[in-house]
C-alpha cells in the first residue's frame, strides 16, 4: 500500500511545481534591475519605488483597498443574517438555494446582468457600484461559511441561554456570535481575497474616473508585460498572504478556547 501511495507523489509533486514555480519567478523577477522583464541583469528594488511614485497605481490601490474593505463590511453583515435566517427557518433548501446563486453564477453573466441593472436604473457607475456588485457576489460565499458553521452549533445552548432569562438580542451577541467567530473571520477574509483580485465584475461595474487596481494592471499589461507589473504583482501577493496568515492564527487560537 505504500508503495502504490509512493506514486502518487509524482503528479503531487508536479501540480505544485505548476502551481509555485510562475509566482517563484515572478518574485525573483521583480527584484531585477533590467528594463526586460525575464532577463536577469542584478538585484534592485527600483521597481518598487517606481510603484510607489505612480499616481495611477497609487490610485488604483487606493481604490481596491476601499472596495474591499467596505465590500467585506457588507457582506459579513448582510451574509450572517441571511444565514442566521435560513438556518432557523426549516424549509429553506429552495431559499438556500436562491442565496448561493451568486457564487456559482459565471462572473461574465453576473456582470452583466448587473451593468444592465444598474443602466436601467440611470445609476452612473463608480466605485458605490462596484462595492454593491462585489457585495452581492461576496455575500454568498459568506453565507455559506457562516451557514456551515451555524449548523454545527448545538441549538440547546441558546434555547438554555433564553430559559434562563436572556433576551434574543442577548443570546446572539453571548452565544451565537462568539461561536460562529471562525466563520466571521474565514469569510471576512474569503470576502475580502475575492474583491482583492476580481476584475471581470469590476471591469463592467465601474466607471472611468476609479479604477480598481485589476483594471490597472490589465491597461498595463495590453502593452506588455514589465518588471513594474512583476513588483505589483509580488506586493498583491504578499498583502494576501499576509491576511492568510492572521485569519489562520485567529482560527487556531479559537478553536483552542
Amino acid at each position: 500500500m505504500p508503495n502504490r501511495l509512493g506514486w502518487l507523489r509524482i503528479p503531487l509533486y508536479g501540480v505544485l511545481v505548476f502551481l509555485y514555480l510562475p509566482i517563484s519567478v515572478l518574485i525573483f523577477m521583480s527584484f531585477n534591475k533590467s528594463d526586460a522583464p525575464f532577463t536577469w541583469t542584478g538585484f534592485s528594488t527600483k521597481w518598487y519605488s517606481v510603484l510607489i511614485s505612480s499616481p495611477n497605481i497609487m490610485e488604483g490601490f487606493k481604490n481596491t483597498l476601499i472596495v474591499a474593505i467596505v465590500t467585506t463590511i457588507i457582506s459579513l453583515v448582510l451574509g450572517t443574517l441571511l444565514a442566521i435566517g435560513l438556518a432557523r427557518y426549516q424549509k429553506s433548501s429552495s431559499l438556500e438555494a436562491v442565496a448561493l446563486t451568486p457564487a456559482i453564477f459565471p462572473d461574465l453573466a453576473l456582470a452583466i446582468g448587473l451593468l444592465a441593472l444598474f443602466t436601467s436604473l440611470h445609476l452612473t457607475l463608480g466605485l458605490h457600484s462596484v462595492i454593491i456588485s462585489h457585495a452581492l457576489f461576496c455575500m454568498a460565499f459568506v453565507t455559506a461559511i457562516v451557514r456551515g458553521r451555524l449548523a454545527q452549533i448545538d441549538s440547546s445552548l441558546e434555547e438554555a441561554a433564553q430559559d434562563l432569562g436572556d433576551t434574543a438580542v442577548g443570546t446572539f451577541f453571548r452565544i451565537t456570535l462568539p461561536s460562529i467567530k471562525p466563520a466571521l473571520i474565514a469569510g471576512g477574509l474569503l470576502a475580502f481575497t475575492l474583491s482583492l483580485d476580481e476584475f471581470v465584475i469590476a471591469f463592467f461595474t465601474n466607471g472611468p474616473s476609479s479604477p480598481t487596481l485589476p483594471i490597472v494592471i490589465y491597461s498595463m499589461v495590453r502593452f506588455g508585460v514589465s518588471p513594474e507589473i512583476n513588483a505589483l504583482a509580488t506586493v498583491v501577493l504578499l498583502i494576501s498572504a499576509l491576511i492568510v496568515t492572521i485569519a489562520q492564527r485567529n482560527v487556531k487560537v479559537q478553536d483552542q478556547l
